[in-house]
Formats: structure tokens, C-alpha cells, sequence
């Protein structure tokens, strides 16, 4: 049996999570041009399944198509609803390598889509068609990693189920590279001074926010995050738990390290302590209604 909690240094795996995050944006941006418009960009996440992640099946003139990462046995595959499949094996090859195979699948799929190739949510961005540089695969740690995120993303489903207010799903956004759910207030939130239209959309109302992140090279390893936007006084110095989650001041963020809940004797427990106590302190603190959000 596979450990559903694998150890996930991210220096370990750093090329192959640069170069997978670029694969995950092309496909993300194909996502963007076809699926309808929802609240918060919802309409672009990924959802986490059996075997990867999916798309989930996106409009496309009178059907739809559906593409899939299988990280077990390293595909991905384009389904159409009238039957038709192309699959491309997932090994090392360059982040424009892998954009002129997709391409060229849609093609022969008869699927006209038009998408912008330049990441987003990165530092230094270079066009999909272009980047010759990110082109690493290793199959063992994209595995870790695809098993660390569906161990998480069952224990999200859990905790998303104990709120009866508006909560997002648990969705996988490719732009940062994170799995999240989200919790609402029912409020709307002060105007964000400055932000861009994404950035705009996305926080609208009040939220209390979960989720887990691979980490990032020479900054910090895998982590589950909670944040209350807006931040409400009082929320950095609130206690919550675990004893090892911690509040960042550099991202405004509560913390709490993968490899703690990993090392723990029920991850399962220790991950649901950690989001019920920061959705507690931001719900609380906010002044939320919580007798008519929460079961």
C-alpha cells in the first residue's frame, strides 16, 4: 500500500513541480477560454480525482471535452463527448514541447481554441511556445505529489462539508499551484485599493480560505494555509492548533507544515484541528453569523 501522507520536500522535486506547473497552466488557460464565467473565477479550477486531475467536462459547441492528468500512469488524455480521445504520454519534455502536443491534439480533435500562452501568478514568465527551459518529469515525485494533494483534498471535502453557508468546492487553482476551499460570510468586502480585475473578483465578499501548497525552492516546503480576507484585528494573534501552525506576517497567512501533519499519528484529525481553529478566529472575529453558516 502507497503512504497516502508521502514525504514532499519540495527541494527534491523543484524541477519537476516548475515544469509541471507550467504543463498544468496550458491546460488551465484552455479551461479559461472555454468554460462559462462564474463568481470568484471558479469556472477555471481543476478538480482532484482517482488518478490526477481533471478539468471536468468543458462546453464546446454542442458537446464538451474533458482533459486529464493521470499521474499514475502519466497521461493525459482529451476526451469528447461524441467518443473521440487523443492521449500523450507524460515524461520529460519542455514546457513548449508539451504546449505544441496539446495543441496538436485539439486539432486533430477538431477543437478551435484560442488561448494567451504566457503564465500567469509567476515571477519571470515565459510564453508556452517559447520555454525550452522547464523541462524536467520525474514520474515518482509527480506521483507524491499528486497522492499528498488527494489525501488532502478528502480531508477539504470534510471540513467543506460542515458549513451549510456558500462555500466554494475544493478545487485545485493552476495559477498558484494550490488546493483550496473557501468559506463565505454572506457579506460583501470592502474594495480591494489597487487590486487587479482577478484579484478584484476573487475576494468580493468576506472569506475565510483553507487550502494546501506544495511550498516554493529556497522559501518554504509543502504547508496548508488558512487566511480571513479581510483580515480581521485580532486574527494574527489568535490562538489556534495545532501548537506547530504559525501566522506568517510575510504572506498573512496561518501556517502549518505539511511534513507536521505528515509525521503526526492521525493527519486526518490534526489538518481538520488546524482549519476549524483559523476558520473559528476569522469567523469570530469577523462577527460572522456562524448559527446560521455552520451544521
Amino acid at each position: 500500500m502507497l503512504d497516502a501522507w508521502p514525504p514532499l520536500p519540495v527541494g527534491e522535486w523543484a524541477d519537476t513541480y516548475a515544469t509541471l506547473h507550467m504543463w498544468t497552466q496550458v491546460v488551465g488557460k484552455i479551461r479559461l477560454a472555454l468554460a462559462p464565467r462564474m463568481n470568484h473565477w471558479w469556472q477555471v479550477a481543476f478538480y482532484v480525482t482517482a488518478r490526477g486531475l481533471t478539468t471536468s467536462p468543458m462546453p464546446y459547441r454542442d458537446g464538451s471535452i474533458e482533459i486529464a492528468f493521470d499521474f499514475i500512469d502519466h497521461t493525459l488524455t482529451i476526451d469528447t463527448s461524441d467518443a473521440r480521445r487523443e492521449t500523450m504520454a507524460l515524461g520529460p519534455q519542455s514546457v513548449a514541447a508539451f504546449y505544441r502536443r496539446v495543441s496538436d491534439a485539439l486539432r486533430r480533435l477538431r477543437i478551435d481554441v484560442h488561448i494567451w500562452p504566457m503564465p500567469v501568478e509567476v515571477a519571470a514568465p515565459v510564453r508556452f511556445d517559447q520555454d525550452e527551459q522547464h523541462a524536467s518529469y520525474d514520474a515518482e515525485a509527480a506521483n507524491r505529489w499528486w497522492r499528498a494533494t488527494a489525501s488532502a483534498d478528502a480531508v477539504l471535502k470534510e471540513f467543506r462539508a460542515r458549513f451549510i453557508g456558500k462555500s466554494s468546492p475544493v478545487h485545485f487553482f493552476w495559477g498558484s499551484f494550490d488546493l483550496a476551499v473557501t468559506r463565505f460570510s454572506g457579506r460583501r468586502a470592502p474594495p480591494r485599493e489597487g487590486a487587479d480585475k482577478v484579484t478584484r473578483e476573487a475576494y468580493s465578499h468576506e472569506v475565510v480560505s483553507a487550502g494546501f501548497w506544495p511550498g516554493a525552492p529556497s522559501k518554504m516546503d509543502a504547508t496548508f494555509y488558512a487566511y480571513a480576507a479581510p483580515e480581521p484585528a485580532g486574527f494574527k494573534t489568535a490562538r489556534v492548533a495545532p501548537s506547530a501552525a504559525f501566522y506568517s506576517s510575510e504572506f498573512g497567512e496561518f501556517f502549518l507544515k505539511y511534513e507536521d501533519v505528515r509525521a503526526s499519528s492521525s493527519p486526518r484529525a490534526v489538518l481538520l484541528e488546524f482549519m476549524q481553529t483559523t476558520y473559528e478566529a476569522g469567523a469570530t472575529l469577523g462577527d460572522w453569523n456562524r448559527a446560521e453558516l455552520e451544521r
